[in-house]
């Protein structure tokens, strides 16, 4: 079984669907304006990001530790990553630089209020 998509909770869906199509290799094929977007990738995953304001509750909150995560195949891919992050405008801030975690090599980092995983795909 594999899964198809993901629903996210995000504060500025504007903001959040140029993160994910800039940075993370997503195309925007839906924006319902400050409401829902729907992406997808090269997988063919699909990504929604709904707005806090639809909640009954618009206080946007993840379990501590909740993070979702992006493989690459490489560590070179994963420096690239990280360098195209860190030079842009965006306001992340970064657990550390990418290094060695657990059999694997990549770093975390926050975008609203997400954690995100780039390493790359354990042996």
């Amino acid at each position: 079984m594999r899964l198809n998509h993901l629903n996210l909770v995000v504060s500025d869906i504007a903001k959040a669907i140029g993160f994910f199509e800039q940075h993370l290799g997503f195309t925007c094929i839906e924006n319902r304006k400050d409401a829902i977007g729907v992406l997808t990738n090269e997988d063919k995953f699909v990504l929604i990001l709904w707005a806090a304001k639809l909640n009954k509750t618009q206080a946007v909150s993840y379990p501590e530790n909740f993070h979702i995560g992006f493989y690459q195949n490489d560590q070179e891919a994963v420096i690239k990553i990280y360098e195209g992050l860190k030079s842009g405008a965006d306001g992340l801030v970064f657990d550390s630089e990418p290094r060695k975690l657990r059999d694997t090599f990549g770093f975390y980092f926050h975008f609203d209020n997400l954690m995100i995983e780039i390493s790359v795909l354990p042996a």
